[in-house]
């Protein structure tokens, strides 16, 4: 990933874009610490979209079948004096 201090990318912001596109990520800096990552809107729109629900991401789970016994803890809860 190449970096970018944030005076360079603001001056050729054209380039960042494209190598973004072309290239993947870029990282700007500011002062030396990184501030913000531009990526292209196709790699953007793969890591934001929706894969399908939490429900079907457990069903697909290979742990799905397993048949848990769960007890409930029936004890009593302590009293605690103020």
């Amino acid at each position: 990933m190449r970096q970018w201090q944030l005076q360079a990318a603001k001056a050729q912001l054209s380039e960042v874009l494209r190598a973004s596109e072309e290239s993947g990520p870029q990282e700007i800096t500011r002062r030396g610490s990184a501030v913000a990552v531009v990526v292209a809107k196709v790699d953007f729109d793969r890591l934001t979209s929706r894969k399908g629900s939490f429900v079907d991401f457990m069903r697909r789970s290979p742990l799905s079948g397993v048949r848990l016994q769960l007890r409930r803890d029936r004890t009593r809860v302590r009293r605690v004096e103020r």
